[in-house]
This record gives structure tokens, C-alpha cells and sequence, in this order.
């Protein structure tokens, strides 16, 4: 009998490298570590989650990951560690030096590093259940603010199972879309629901990528670094699971629908609702394709044309909840309503295929 092959040990990716100095940044800024060190590491993070190559498949040719602009021979030597091991010693050690409580702090929607000492410095907070007895006292709101403490406290109450801090998958999301831009045909990728919502924490990643049918897109996507196992590869529509357990769906949308679907796919389910009752009302039918006449699409190709076929002019995802952005909208006071929210707006184009 022919002995089995021993299979080759998975691959580590870009984004797995850059969540794993994002870590050590964060848990040498929680022991209040010097600054220069930490943002060496973010910086380190930021660069490789931001490569248009694979730092593995550079140092297969004989590139010196040192090259890289900010990575010195020490991060350099740690990045070699981690493609060998999945770790690093450096981050052994400052884990085995930090006490778990503190560790799940970071974990919480809006408690990074500095939150997290703010609270254990003005709160003498040294574990999840110091926490819970300061959000029931009322206490979280002076440290934290009151949206803050609000989604803590949340946090604790209970939060669904399987959902990732937004901060853990953005390096994920930016890797995905740079590895999908270069396939064939592929105008634009963009990844949609709550993360482009900027929700805190999310359950899976919808990719959705504006190109022609006979794209190889889904091809690489099936084939991305770090994946578990191929939910579904179909001509339109695939997902997988990363070895993280966090599920991305990819949706394969010609350009002429790319804004229709976009609006479609980020959500929220409230904010559809009330974009498709405007269009009844105006004698028209939205839906992911587009806007449509009858049988005539008359918008749909950038999320800009889909509003302003409902009489309104684009509106920032972290905005799309239904609970009034769409009055501001028609009355033109978006940026007043977000600084009455207090929701922060990026500010940016409105993502469009191109």
C-alpha cells in the first residue's frame, strides 16, 4: 500500500502576520510599554496587511523581508518565526505576562489598549466580572462615554456567539480585496454589511465584486491564504471558512448592478425596507439588480444613482439604520445628524465600480 503524502502545513498569510504584531502592539501598549516599540509594531502591521504580494512567497525568492520600508532585522527575524511556527516567542511572553482578564477586555467592541488601562487605572478594574459590577453601578459612562459604555456593557451582557471584534478582521478584509482586485475582469471589490457599516463587532465578511461572468475571481477567492474549507463555488456566489472560523461570502455582480447591490448587502435590513417603500411610492422597484421603470433599469450602476433615483443623495454606511438619516437626508443635514449621533463618518467617495 503507497504511504499518504504528509500534508503540507497550511500557509500563513499576510493578514495573519499583521493581526499577530496588532497583538503585540496592543498588549505591549495595555503594560504601557515604550511608545516608539508599539508603533513599530503597528506600523509593521500596517505595511504587511497593506502588500500587494504574499511575505511568504517573497522570502520562497530570496527577499529579505527586512526590504520592506519600517521592517528592521528584529521584526524582519519575527516575521521568519512566524511563517515557521504561526507565532512568535515575543508574543508568548507578553501573554504569558498579561493576565487573561485584561486580554478579554481587548476582545469587547470599543475597548482597545488605552480604554482597557483607562479602566483599570480609574476603575481598578482587574477582571470581566470587576467590569460587569461597574456597568451595573453605572460607572462605565465617565471613563468610557455613554455610547461607549452602552456597547460594553452590551458586550457583557451577552454577546452572540461566533462574532469577531471589527479590529481583528480588518487586516482580513483589506487582504481579500487585494487579492481579488488583480483577477481578470475585476473592476472593483468592496466588502459589504456590517463591517462597511462599521459595526463593532461582525459575524462573517459579504465580499462583493463588480466584474464580468467569465472572471476568475471566485477561482482565487476559493484559493485565499489561510483557508479552512470551501462552503460553496458556484459562477456567481462562493464562501469559505478561514482557519479563524470567521465565514466570507464573495458575490460575483456585473458593473451595471454594482451600486444596487452594494446598498443591498450592507444593510441595514431597516434601511432597505425604507429605500424600497420610497421607490414604490415613486412608482419604481429597487432591488439588489437595480432601480427599475417597468422592465427598464434606470439606476443601479453606483449607490450614488440608486438614491438619487429615491430622492436622496448618498448616505454614509455608518448611517444606515433607519432611525432618522433618511429625514436628514431629504432635508440635507446628514452631518449634523451624524454629530448629534455621535457616529463617526469616514470620509470618503462612494465606493463605485472602477
Amino acid at each position: 500500500m503507497a504511504r499518504r503524502a504528509r500534508a503540507a502545513p497550511p500557509k500563513i498569510g499576510n493578514a495573519e502576520i499583521a493581526a499577530i504584531f496588532d497583538e503585540i502592539a496592543d498588549l505591549l501598549e495595555l503594560a504601557a510599554e515604550n511608545p516608539f516599540r508599539i508603533r513599530a509594531y503597528r506600523n509593521a502591521a500596517r505595511v504587511i496587511g497593506g502588500l500587494g504580494m504574499e511575505v511568504a512567497d517573497m522570502i520562497a525568492r530570496g527577499d529579505d523581508p527586512a526590504s520592506l520600508p519600517g521592517i528592521g532585522d528584529d521584526l524582519a527575524a519575527k516575521v521568519r518565526d512566524i511563517l515557521a511556527s504561526g507565532t512568535t516567542k515575543l508574543l508568548a511572553r507578553l501573554r504569558k505576562r498579561t493576565s487573561p482578564a485584561l486580554v478579554a477586555l481587548l476582545r469587547l467592541p470599543g475597548l482597545g489598549p488605552k480604554r482597557a488601562r483607562m479602566l483599570v487605572e480609574t476603575l481598578n478594574i482587574r477582571s470581566l466580572d470587576d467590569l460587569r459590577r461597574a456597568a451595573a453601578a453605572d460607572r462605565l459612562a465617565a471613563v468610557l462615554g455613554p455610547k461607549t459604555a452602552a456597547g460594553v456593557a452590551a458586550a457583557l451582557a451577552g454577546p452572540p456567539t461566533g462574532r469577531f471584534v471589527r479590529k481583528s478582521v480588518e487586516p482580513v478584509a483589506a487582504a481579500v480585496a487585494r487579492q481579488l482586485l488583480p483577477a481578470a475582469g475585476v473592476e472593483s471589490v468592496v466588502v459589504a454589511g456590517s463591517f462597511r457599516r462599521r459595526r463593532p463587532d461582525v459575524g462573517d465578511l459579504d465580499v462583493l465584486i463588480a466584474a464580468r461572468k467569465d472572471s476568475d475571481a471566485l477561482d482565487r477567492f476559493v484559493a485565499l491564504p489561510n483557508t479552512d474549507h470551501v462552503l460553496a463555488h458556484g459562477p456567481t456566489r462562493a464562501a469559505i471558512v478561514l482557519r479563524s472560523g470567521l465565514q466570507i461570502d464573495a458575490r460575483l455582480v456585473p458593473p451595471e448592478s454594482f451600486g444596487a447591490a452594494l446598498v443591498y448587502f450592507t444593510g441595514s435590513k431597516a434601511h432597505n425596507i425604507a429605500l424600497r417603500r420610497r421607490a414604490l411610492a415613486r412608482g419604481l422597484k429597487l432591488n439588489e439588480y437595480g432601480v427599475f421603470r417597468g422592465n427598464r433599469r434606470i439606476a443601479g450602476a453606483t449607490e450614488e444613482s440608486v438614491y438619487a433615483a429615491v430622492g436622496l443623495p448618498w448616505i454614509p454606511p455608518e448611517l444606515r439604520a433607519d432611525d432618522g438619516e433618511i429625514e436628514a437626508a431629504e432635508a440635507g443635514r446628514l452631518d449634523a445628524f451624524a454629530r448629534e449621533r455621535g457616529t463617526p463618518v469616514a470620509r470618503r467617495k462612494p465606493a463605485a465600480p472602477g
